[in-house]
């Protein structure tokens, strides 16, 4: 891909993860400058992009980050660093706010003080809305956040509302629906792709919690990666979800995987985590009129190339 018409230097949080990494990928093929923030807690190394500068560095060490900012002076700001997993949050409200608001709060505070022009946040749609009807929840829709980690990201989209009335900053806040893909980690909020596949590679047998009847909107990351891509040059402050709009069960998700993987390996049922929302969709009408976004990877391709992808960690 040839060099933008407008090349960004983006500092980019959490580059080393699952999804920032994929994003990171992105922005680099698409011409753009990239400086990565990691702390590697939950990071891996080698999901690092050779071209990509890396620091790291947690986003809560004031010191370090302002280096960081004084040196890059990025134009723009993805935020994807973030304490990811729901349980962690609940046994431990305090440490999650402190990453995912204090942390998030501290980088606004440096974009403000370096003249940061746009800020892209990872937010989450999956953790916000509670129970969704089957169309699936628009941005507009009840905030009923089942966690702390899902009070913890709404937390900071006002932040970055307050900076955006007060001293102009841009912002694209992207509402991520159930994403799964390579470089998934089991811990993640969609982490049960991750979960089913390595059973099911592994010979061991997949439990399903409840009935298996709970549906959830996935989408694959690299069409994720996407639209933080199109966020780059979208006009306006907006918040979009970023999803399939489309549930599929867990049971569902099971049978596509073993079908894939040719295993007869039969779930062991357990009981239904307790708070568990039954149904979480999002309605991407809005990225698509906004970002002009829309998934183009069918949940059964996307399972396809996340198993290649596992075969090949498994067999390294």
């Amino acid at each position: 891909m040839g060099a933008p018409k407008t090349k960004q230097k983006i500092l980019l949080t959490g580059g080393a993860g699952f999804i920032g990494s994929h994003v990171a990928e992105a922005y680099l093929e698409a011409g753009h400058a990239v400086a990565i923030v990691d702390n590697l807690s939950t990071g891996k190394k080698e999901n690092l992009p050779a071209q990509a500068e890396f620091y790291r560095a947690d986003i809560g060490d004031a010191a370090a980050m302002e280096k960081i900012f004084q040196k890059e002076r990025p134009t723009v700001v993805n935020h994807h660093a973030a304490q990811i997993d729901v349980r962690f949050s609940v046994a431990r409200p305090v440490e999650d706010a402190r990453t995912n608001i204090l942390g998030g709060v501290q980088l606004l505070e440096l974009s403000r003080k370096y003249g940061v022009r746009k800020w892209i946040f990872a937010a989450t749609g999956g953790a916000l809305y509670g129970e969704t009807p089957d169309q699936g929840a628009a941005e507009e829709s009840p905030i009923h956040p089942a966690s702390p980690y899902g009070v913890s990201k709404f937390c900071l989209e006002q932040y970055i509302g307050f900076y955006a009335r007060s001293y102009g900053l841009q912002y694209t806040i992207l509402r991520y629906a159930n994403v799964y893909g390579p470089r998934q980690i089991p811990e993640s909020e969609a982490g049960v792709v991750a979960i089913f596949i390595g059973s099911l590679l592994n010979g061991k047998t997949p439990t399903i919690y409840g009935d298996g009847g709970q549906r959830r909107d996935f989408v694959y990351v690299e069409d994720v990666a996407r639209a933080n891509l199109m966020a780059l040059t979208s006009n306006g402050n907006a918040v979009v979800n970023i999803g399939t709009g489309r549930g599929t069960t867990i049971q569902q998700l099971l049978e596509l995987l073993q079908q894939e993987l040719a295993a007869g390996l039969k779930p062991r049922y357990a009981p239904k985590r307790p708070g568990e929302i039954f149904q979480s969709i999002v309605d991407n009408s809005r990225a698509r009129n906004i970002l002009g976004w829309q998934p183009q990877t069918a949940l059964a391709a996307g399972l396809k190339k996340t198993i290649a992808w596992q075969k090949t960690m498994d067999n390294g």
